[in-house]
This record gives C-alpha cells, structure tokens and sequence, in this order.
C-alpha cells in the first residue's frame, strides 16, 4: 500500500466512476478499489464518509438509476436516517465515485473534484471517450 492510500467506491458500470478511477491512476496512484455494488455498505461506514465529506445521506443520493423514487426517498420529508437505511438495503442508492484519500473524501462529481483529494495530479487525462482533462492549478504537484 501507498504512503498516500487512495479509496474509490467504484461502480464499473458508471463512466465518470470509471474516469475518476483512471484519473488517480494517470496520477501515479494505485488505489483500493471498493465495488460497493457487490461489497455493499454499513450504516456505520456510510456515515463516516458522508461526514467527512460533508455530506447528508440526501445529497448523496443517487436519484436517477435507483429505486428512490419508489422508496418515497424523493419526498421533502423523507429523513436523512430513513435515506441512510435504504442505501445499507439498496446500495445503488449511493452516488458515485465517492474517493477517500488523507486530504478527505468526495463525491466526485464532477469527476475533477478528484484533484483535490490527491498529492499529485497528472498534467493531462484523456478520458474513455477521448475527451481531454486538464486538471485547474491547484496545490497537488504535476508529475
């Protein structure tokens, strides 16, 4: 493991997860890579990085692909414990990527908040579809 250990909650099916994974690699780093999907989430650990990042379950929320809608998770009463208990029972409630890094965690979305949360950034990132990314100047060091 890095001296600067990087965490991506990761869904493989999701483009910007997908940038934002590659993103740290073009960066020099080598994260762990949670498919939460699969592996799932604890009540627990979802509040710790929601905390971290500043985050309530509902601005964490995945609306669009999920069952929040149906779940009534949409609705202006529907509470932040009732939101946090659905996404420990529907994972895909959660948006994505969420990266973890010692600078803090985010949801990256946009995909360039991943930036921030790292020691160095690459000069240029070319996206799967070939867009290009250049990273805004900021206190991480090119490489």
């Amino acid at each position: 493991m890095s001296d600067f250990p990087v965490t991506v909650f990761h869904n493989p099916a999701c483009g910007t997860s997908r940038n934002v994974l590659e993103m740290v690699r073009a960066a020099g780093h080598e994260p762990e890579v949670v498919e939460y999907l699969k592996a799932g989430w604890d009540a627990a650990q979802l509040r710790a990085l929601f905390d971290e990042a500043g985050l309530t379950p509902r601005e964490a929320m995945r609306e669009r692909g999920s069952p929040a809608e149906e779940l009534g998770l949409l609705e202006a009463g529907a509470a932040d414990e009732a939101i946090l208990a659905a996404m420990v029972e529907h994972p895909v409630l959660v948006n994505r990527p969420i990266v973890k890094t010692p600078k803090g965690a985010a949801l990256c979305r946009p995909k360039e908040k991943v930036f921030d949360l790292l020691e160095r950034t690459p000069e240029r990132f070319g996206e799967e579809d070939g867009a290009a990314v250049v990273p805004a100047s900021s206190s991480a060091t090119a490489r």
